[in-house]
């Protein structure tokens, strides 16, 4: 027999008690111990602080205790602080709009009250005495401490116990306390910043410039191998460091975004970075680096969540642009040039403090010095029409009609932006060079003292099993994969040919037409401008289907569909030339890959030394189009430790 089941009681409306209201409102504010540390250490740097201590008992779970020598709280206003949407941060709508501190929603404080027992002590420059402020019974009482703040957050949930037993292991909730003080410390190098847990000195960061706290909180190996940001346009500005794409990580843990100071993570600013290392990342592999971008408050939202990591930008195409742009010129700049300006430094700091010992900087120099008129000549040389070659084949893709007396060679100099471009530049010959008046008078200063080159992938002294060439710098020893970086140099020579070229569109005999949803069918038409510049012309056919008309032409024999949704979701959220850029770029590589000089090819070493010139000018030559390394330098220090010199 089936039991009828009764319709339950109407419960009658009614407003909910404060403390149930507030204990609600921490479980967005408060998930774990780490997001009572980040509201404190956002109150404190608010505060002025200059020294900021963190204590821990059980990974927070039954002290937490951070203590900072800021302006302090006067004794009025401690119990206000207490309270529900109480705060010194903003006063009015305007306020909140450009908000310029950590914290402005006034609700961290009440919401850690309402799940702990809070005692907050605080004393002001003018004030004789400290007050110490009990957060459940609300007394209030003289005690010691010098100017500042010391919160006290004990016993975590225990109003709560329900919460309390989705909480991790004492090492866990740690470890992100710890990384919380870590992205605060990386967005205020002027703070010192100190953590003890069950009594003992867990970390430790003294007040230091930007670069040495990345190297104390990121570590050495960071600073080592990455290169410095720093990008204007407009009223946005992005610096900071990208790390190489050598140091790419399996995870994305150790990938920091901060906007005008504030820690976040927020998917334009993820998406650019990622967008800036497409070309030079092997894989699936993921990133490091530290970008603070600063801008114009009242263009930012950062009212968007509780926990305030989450940020909304008014223009999210500007900051995409700016952030992507930014990377990508830094990873632009071939590290040998990095080298070869530090070598540099260091030569001169030498020479200035000892100029007898200049002498023996470099073995590359003292060989210029006995032929001061010596230079690496480019090789007139053809791979294509010589004996026992086959031809290149780039020009079966790319045909290129070279110039009378020209050299065809893969190697041949760049004199021209167009198809001549697309082949290695090589060096002047000295013999070839033009002689000025000028140049005559100084021939005698230069014989006394000769210009020196310097060389950062060194000297090419052999070629290894005609897969890498081998040459000497004054580091020590410098390894090529042939390959791999004439791959990058063809290719690179490409893209600038296609960047100077505009982007034409191909129409298409039979529009391609597909199902769209509301979102791509408003996309494609308040950006109809927007696809016509990037070749592509979209438009709607019914009000749930769009013809692709018109494609871009170096892509008219892909898909044409999977490419218009690719862009309209792009735009949609970040900047869609991307895509076409990403496509196009796919096309290039496979080109410039068959273009390449193959494996097993001889070359003379003059051929080998005219690639290694180009690698030095070549942006992005680090790393080949699918990510891989093109070069690896050997020091001295290393050589002698594997034949245990010294010991």
């Amino acid at each position: 027999m089936n039991q009828v089941l009764s319709p339950a009681a109407r419960r009658p409306i009614r407003e909910l008690p404060d403390e149930l209201i507030s204990q609600i409102a921490a479980g967005e504010v408060v998930e774990r111990p780490a997001s009572v540390v980040r509201e404190l250490l956002d109150n404190a740097l608010d505060a002025g602080a200059t020294q900021v201590t963190l204590r821990l008992l059980a990974g927070g779970v039954r002290l937490i205790a951070v203590e900072d020598d800021g302006a302090g709280i006067p004794r009025a206003e401690l119990p206000v602080a207490l309270r529900r949407h109480a705060t010194s941060k903003i006063a009015s709508l305007n306020d909140l709009e450009s908000v310029g501190t950590m914290g402005f929603r006034g609700e961290a404080l009440a919401a850690i009250n309402s799940v702990s027992e809070l005692a907050l002590l605080s004393r002001t420059d003018g004030e004789a005495s400290a007050f110490l402020l009990d957060g459940r019974t609300g007394e209030l009482r003289p005690a010691a401490r010098g100017t500042g703040t010391t919160v006290e957050v004990k016993e975590l949930f225990f109003s709560t116990p329900a919460r309390r037993k989705f909480l991790k292991t004492d090492a866990t909730e740690l470890a992100h306390c710890i990384e919380s003080v870590r992205r605060h410390a990386l967005a205020r190098p002027d703070v010192g910043f100190a953590i003890w847990h069950e009594g003992k000195l867990v970390e430790q960061w003294r007040a230091t410039t930007l670069e040495q706290r990345l190297a104390d909180v990121l570590g050495e190996d960071f600073l080592a191998q990455s290169i410095a940001v720093s990008y204007s346009v407009g009223t946005v500005r992005v610096s900071g460091r990208a790390g190489l794409p050598d140091a790419a990580r399996a995870r994305a843990d150790q990938q920091f975004a901060y906007v005008n100071g504030r820690y976040v993570r927020d998917k334009v600013l993820t998406h650019a970075a990622r967008s800036a290392y497409e070309d030079v990342l092997h894989g699936q592999r993921q990133p490091v680096y530290a970008l603070y971008v600063e801008m114009d408050p009242t263009r930012l939202d950062v009212n968007v969540h509780p926990t305030k990591i989450e940020v909304r930008f008014r223009d999210s195409r500007e900051i995409h642009q700016a952030v992507r742009h930014a990377v990508e010129n830094a990873l632009a700049v071939p590290r040998a040039q990095a080298l070869a300006a530090a070598a540099g430094a260091e030569a001169g700091q030498a020479a200035a403090a000892d100029p007898a010992a200049a002498s023996a900087f470099s073995p590359l120099q003292t060989e210029t010095r006995a032929h001061p008129t010596a230079h690496w000549a480019q090789p007139a040389i053809h791979f294509g029409s010589q004996a026992g070659h086959r031809a290149s084949d780039f020009e079966a893709l790319w045909p290129v009609q070279p110039a009378h007396g020209a050299d065809t060679s893969p190697f041949a100099p760049s004199t021209h932006a167009g198809a001549a471009g697309i082949g290695l530049a090589g060096v002047e010959s000295a013999a070839e060079a033009p002689t000025s008046p000028a140049r005559t008078g100084d021939a005698a200063a230069q014989a006394v003292h000769p210009v020196q080159p310097v060389w950062p992938l060194g000297k090419a002294v052999a070629q290894l099993h005609g897969v890498y060439i081998l040459a000497e710098n004054t580091q020590g020893l410098i390894v090529v994969d042939m390959h791999a970086a004439h791959e990058r140099i063809v290719y690179e020579r490409l893209k600038q040919q296609m960047t100077d070229a505009r982007i034409s569109s191909q129409p298409l005999l039979i529009p391609a037409t597909f199902a769209a949803t509301p979102q791509e069918v408003a996309t494609a038409e308040a950006c109809a401008e927007t696809l016509l510049t990037l070749g592509l012309e979209i438009t709607p056919f019914s009000p749930k289907t769009l013809a692709v008309r018109a494609v871009p032409t170096t892509l008219a024999q892909g898909d044409a569909v999977e490419l218009a949704r690719s862009v309209l979701a792009e735009l949609a959220q970040h900047d869609a030339s991307t895509v076409i850029q990403r496509a196009q770029n796919e096309l290039l590589g496979t080109m410039a890959c068959h273009g390449a000089v193959r494996a097993n090819r001889r070359l003379t070493l003059d051929e080998m030394n005219a690639l290694l010139r180009q690698m030095e000018e070549t942006e992005r030559s680090d790393q080949c189009n699918h990510g891989r390394p093109t070069w690896r330098q050997v020091s001295m220090r290393e050589l002698d430790a594997l034949f245990l010199r010294g010991r």
